[in-house]
This record gives C-alpha cells, structure tokens and sequence, in this order.
C-alpha cells in the first residue's frame, strides 16, 4: 500500500508518508475571512481520524496559525498544512487566510497545491451577489490556471440559501459551476445529500435532480476527450458511471469546470463526498504543470515532472519561528525525494526591496535589490510531515508531497532547496507590492538590537514585507499590504522582543533655487598667526527638474587659484546635502558659476575657500529665494468601472492629475494619474475600502515638482 504510518515507534500517530505521487492531492482552501475554511479543515481530519473528534485538538495539534495577532483579531494570518488519509491517498489540505491583506499567503498555498477548493458560506448569496474579496481570491486562481471546485459551507446555517448561493457562483465564476449534489432535507432540516451521477440514495431524488443531472453530465461531457459522448447521450444511450468520474476529473484538471459540493461541517454531512471529490475529482502532483527550472548560473535545465527518482527540486513555501526549533521552512516537493541527514544546495533570487518614492535609489527604476541573490550548501537533520503548528518526524518527503525542514539558516520563503551536487533554481511566484509604509521606533535603545534582529526574521519569513532604511529621513518603514497586515507584523515584533512605537512617515522633499542670481561668498578672519581668507563671487541659476548639480568655472587671470576652484566646488556641494530651509531638504537643480573671487598668498586655504562656497550658496537662498519641491509618484489604477466615479473624485482631491484611462479587463478600467507622495501615505487602505477591496494599484517614482499652495 502506497501509504504508511510513520515508523514503528510512532505508529498510531496518524503520521503518513507516500512513496507514490498518484496517491498525493495538495489542497488550498480558498475563500473569505470567516467562512469556515479553518472549521471544515478540523471536521475532515475529525472525519477521518487524523485527529479526534472535531472541536478536541491534541494539544500542540493546531490546524490555524496560532500568531497572537490572529487570535486577537479572531482570524488566520498564514497558511497551515494538515495532512489526512482517505482511500490510500494522502490529501495535504492548505488552510489560507481570507483577508485581502495576506494575498501572499494565498499565492503561497497556490505555489504548493495542485487544486484549489472555495469554501463560500451557504448564506453568501443572500444579498444577491458573491462579496468582491472572493471575486478577487478566484482571479488569483484563474491567473495561474488552478483547478477548482467549491464547497457551499455551513448548509445547516438559519439563513442558508444552497440554491441561490450557486446560482450566484454561477453568475459570478461562469457557466462552469455546477454541483455534484443536492440537499436532501426533511422538515426543512438538511438530513443528507443527492449524488446526481450516482443516483444515491434511491428514492431520494430532490425535486429538480433530473433537470440538475442533466446539466452536469452535459457539462462533464464537453470537457471530454471522447466527441462521441455527448452524440452518445443525447441519443438517449446511459454513459457509465466511471466514465463520467474519469472525464470529471479531466473536466477540473483544465480548471474549466467546476463542481460543487453541499457541506455542514458541526454534523458530518458532505464530508464523505467531498472527501471522494479530493481524491477522484482533484489532479495529483503527475497532472499539474511544475514551475519552470534552470541552473543556479541560468542555464537552462530540462522540465521537471513529480518523479521521487528525478534531481531534487523544492521550494520553500513558508518560513515560521518556533520557539523550541526554531526558524522552521514549509517545503512543497516538486521532483525528487528529500532524505534527512542528506546536504542540500539552498538558492535564491534575492530580495526586493521598496526604495522611499523620491529618493535617490528609486529616481528611474521604483526598487532596488537588497541582494543579489544567496547560494549556499546546507546539511538537514530531521524531515518532519506538518500538522498545523505540531511537527511529527518522517524518514522522507518524495516529489508531490509536503514537508517541514527546521533550522536552515539561509533558507527564505521562495528559495530552492535541491541536491548540493545539482542545484538548481526555480522560478519564484509573483508577489504582490506592499504599498502600505509605516515608521517604526525602538522605544529605548535597548530595543534597538532586538529590532534588527526580529526584522531580520520577519522579513526573511514574509515576501511580501518590505524593509527601507531611508538614509534622508532616517527612519525604518516597513512596507505592508494593508493595516490588517501591519497590525501582524508589529505584534510579530513586540513579540520578538522588541518594544516598538509607530510613527508618522516623513516624505523626503526638495529644494531650489527660485531665479537667478549673483552672490559673494565672503570668509575673512584673523585670529594671530595665519588667518582664513577667501572671497568667490557665483552666478546661481535654476535648472529644469532632475537636471541635478552642475559647477562650471570661468575664472580669469587667477582670482581664484586654480588648486582653490575644487574647494568652492566641494563647499557648494556640501551645503546642498545640509540644506537650505527648515526641513533641511537638500539642494538639487541648480547651475553654480564660479566668476571671480579674490585670494590671500598666506592665509587663503582649501578650508576657507570650502566655507566661501557653502556660504554662497546660502546668500543665494536669501537673495534668490527657494521653492520646496515634492515626490510624484505615477500611479496605475484598475478598478471596477461601477468604482470610477468615487476613484477619480479621491484622486483628484489627493492633488492628482488623470493622465488618462483604457480599458483595463471585463468591467474595469485602469486609471492613470500622477499623485503627490504625501497624499499615497495611506493609498492602499483608503482605496480597499472605497471599492470593496476590488481595486489594485501600483506607482512607480514619476519626478519631483513645487508643493502647490
């Protein structure tokens, strides 16, 4: 049999390891925030004995993230594994997060499943329509052409609705959506449920069943690889019953079709059928496309399949902080087999990292790499089959399957762990941008070292939080998805030690020269001995946006020694990154003509001629006057077009300017404008709220131009 309890000693368990990736199907659970997800997680491994009775967890047996910020804002924040037994096949369920904020856990879940299961609460259709943050959660599927199918949730609920609730998933997902089963109900009670390809049980059928079997199977049959079924039954002809269950699973494999599956978790029902769905219905590790891999140097590399026997591929999923192991790395294995005490070649792309709009690594290019990538070879210990937060030791993890490493010191969420003596490379997933800054302060300066040291881990642990260390404001920003994420990552802080404050986030501004004009920089001292003397006279002009510093000098007849005109040069340059106003901003577009001067042959020096220059360049902000210049951030916006009213009047009154608009998807339009830096401070919160969470945006650093008054 292809699956086993883990080794003697821990027989009884529930540990399973497989030797067959046909007998592997990879799960995530996909829907929104409190629609049972995590609840329907327990029930299955209840139902099938993983665990005991649904509500007893063993304890250190946690199937959600148990992160303090999620128990105190009741939700999950991160994606946990729980593997199950049914029929000889191991199901790896993928519990995701529901809200919006941790996009990143759910492509996460994406990376590792082979098939995507929508949890939608049975009362979800009662206004109507599927909220947009589940809309949003299956495009991310459709993206990556992810096999589904959905589970109506909580069909025992006082306001459940099954029928309307996948008429509406239909509306809203497509033709596709069809269910499996019908609600059997007495006295309006759900007493169990109809198979329509089975006909089970006899004399049950529901009022509709014909018309509703007839839609499926003409829905599987268009799938089908065989023209002659659908010819075959519309003539009347009984298509068998595994045929249709192969062509089922052919039909979801292609991410084309859709069943759905009645379930209420507190009773039982469904569970069973849904269970047979997972392991019939739902591809294995074999029939689901593998990322693309190539040398650690680029080259290119042949396409992986989900063969235990094939060079070692996998990918670090996750990485979580335990604290009695350790760093701890959740690993999907995409092609050959991870054995403990082996040495494995952990690699990575290198992190991105969000440059401050404005500053001067993000003038041109919006980001800048933190790190060109990281290669180094690593022994494992232990390999160990993940139940929530429980780790259990196993003797091996083959392609398709799950697993958890700890206590690699250089392995990142997203790396590739493959053979030392082969490493390879596999390309990442896209992550969303973090577009949500917040300034974070140690409280004392104890705090100090346990903020460097806990943002170290987070940030290796979470790809879609980004670290700037902005050298002009000197602050520490940390750039998030949303509040609800940043509310994590502060708890995750605190919680490491570290007692931390948020503060406002300072933008870095600008300044220059408002006209032309001709200064005397003056330095004359005599103090016994050799004094300081140096006169420069400058012409000071402005220049047209990102012209930057120039200094050009004509001086003739050696006014100013030749050996003294770098000194000018050099002070001018150092009063610009000092600044001219109150802010402090530093100095930029400005042309520094250098005429005439005067020079001592004894008390002249390369100090004073430094001074002369600096104090110039401030005469010439009293006499020529300065303007305070802001960071424009280009801004993208793709909206729902019933949103783009409500989006045009809030970027117009954040002082932007439309550049225009096209047609950005079915029903969306994508907005472009040109927004001023300050007024995206909080961009990413007030935007999901105005459309529902149905709207994306990006920016990228456009140019400076004069704060408007």
């Amino acid at each position: 049999m292809a699956v086993r309890a883990d080794s003697g000693q821990r027989a009884g368990t529930g540990v399973l390891t497989v030797s067959d990736p046909a007998r592997v199907r990879n799960v995530v659970l996909v829907g929104p925030s409190g629609a049972g997800k995590t609840t329907l997680v327990e029930a299955l491994l209840a139902q099938t004995s993983a665990i005991p009775r649904q509500g007893t967890v063993l304890e250190g047996t946690t199937v959600c993230d148990h992160d303090p910020a999620a128990v105190r804002q009741q939700r999950s924040v991160a994606l946990a594994v729980a593997p199950l037994l049914h029929e000889d096949t191991k199901i790896n369920l993928i519990d995701t997060p529901g809200y919006g904020d941790f996009v990143g856990e759910l492509r996460a879940g994406l990376r590792a499943a082979d098939g995507a299961l929508f949890v939608i609460p049975s009362s979800a259709a009662h206004e109507g329509t599927i909220d947009p943050a589940t809309v949003s959660q299956w495009e991310e599927c459709a993206a990556v052409s992810m096999p589904r199918a959905v589970v109506v949730a909580r069909c025992d609920h006082a306001r459940a609705d099954l029928e309307a609730t996948v008429a509406a998933c239909r509306d809203t997902f497509g033709a596709g959506v069809a269910p499996l089963y019908l609600p059997i109900r007495d006295d309006g009670h759900l007493i169990g449920l109809y198979g329509l390809l089975s006909q089970t049980p006899d004399g049950q059928a529901p009022a509709g069943a014909e018309e509703a079997r007839d839609e499926l199977i003409e829905g599987i049959i268009e799938q089908s690889e065989d023209e002659s079924l659908m010819e075959r039954y519309l003539g009347g002809e009984e298509i068998e019953l595994a045929t249709l269950i192969d062509d089922l699973e052919t039909a979801v494999a292609r991410g084309s079709f859709y069943p759905v599956i009645p379930v209420c978790a507190s009773s039982g029902i469904g569970l069973d059928a849904l269970l047979e769905v997972l392991v019939g219905g739902f591809p294995s590790p074999l029939e689901h496309p593998l990322p693309p891999v190539s040398g650690v140097d680029g080259a290119e590399h042949p396409t992986l399949t989900a063969d235990p026997d094939g060079p070692l591929a996998a990918e670090v999923v996750r990485t979580s902080a335990d604290a009695y192991v350790g760093r701890v790395s959740l690993v999907r294995v995409f092609s050959g087999t991870l054995r403990p005490e082996s040495t494995v070649h952990i690699s990575g792309h290198g992190a991105i990292a969000a440059a401050p709009p404005g500053s001067a690594e993000n003038e041109g290019n919006g980001a800048h790499n933190t790190d060109d990538g990281h290669d180094a070879d690593e022994r494992l210990a232990h390999i160990y089959s993940p139940l929530g937060a429980t780790l259990r030791e196993i003797d091996g993890c083959i392609a398709g399957d799950i697993c958890a490493l700890t206590k690699l010191g250089t392995a990142e969420t997203g790396d590739t762990v493959s053979a030392a003596d082969h490493p390879l490379l596999l390309t990442p997933w896209e992550l969303p941008d973090p577009l949500l800054p917040v300034a974070v302060v140690a409280r004392t300066r104890g705090d100090e070292d346990a903020l460097v040291k806990t943002l170290s881990k987070l940030v290796a642990a979470d790809p879609t939080l980004r670290l700037e260390r902005n050298a002009e404001t000197h602050q520490t920003v940390l750039w998030c998805m949303g509040e609800a994420h940043a509310d994590v990552v502060l708890s995750r802080l605190r919680a490491g030690g570290a007692e931390v404050d948020a503060e406002p986030v300072r933008v870095p501004m600008r300044t220059t020269l408002a006209r032309p004009g001709r200064v005397t920089g003056r330095h004359v001292k005599q103090s016994g001995g050799h004094g300081q003397y140096a006169v420069c006279h400058i012409e000071f002009e402005p220049l047209p946006r990102g012209a930057g510093f120039e200094f050009v000098s004509k001086v003739v007849g050696g006014t100013v020694p030749t050996q003294f005109v770098p000194s000018v040069e050099k002070g001018i340059r150092t009063q610009i990154e000092r600044g001219l106003t109150e802010g402090h901003y530093p100095v930029v577009d400005i042309r520094a003509t250098l005429v005439d001067g005067k020079a001592h042959s004894v008390d002249s020096s390369d100090a004073a001629f430094q001074t002369a220059g600096a104090l110039a360049l401030r005469e010439a902000a009293e006499q020529c006057g300065t303007v305070v210049l802001e960071p424009l951030d280009e801004v993208a916006v793709r909206i729902p077009d019933e949103h783009l009213g409500a989006v045009l009047g809030d970027l117009s009154a954040r002082r932007g300017r439309v550049l225009g608009t096209e047609i950005g998807g079915t029903g969306r339009t994508l907005v472009r404008a040109e927004v001023p830096v300050t007024e995206l401070l909080r961009y990413a919160v007030d935007l999901r709220a105005m459309t529902s969470g149905t709207a994306t945006f990006s920016r990228a650093f456009a140019r400076y131009e004069p704060v408007a008054h």
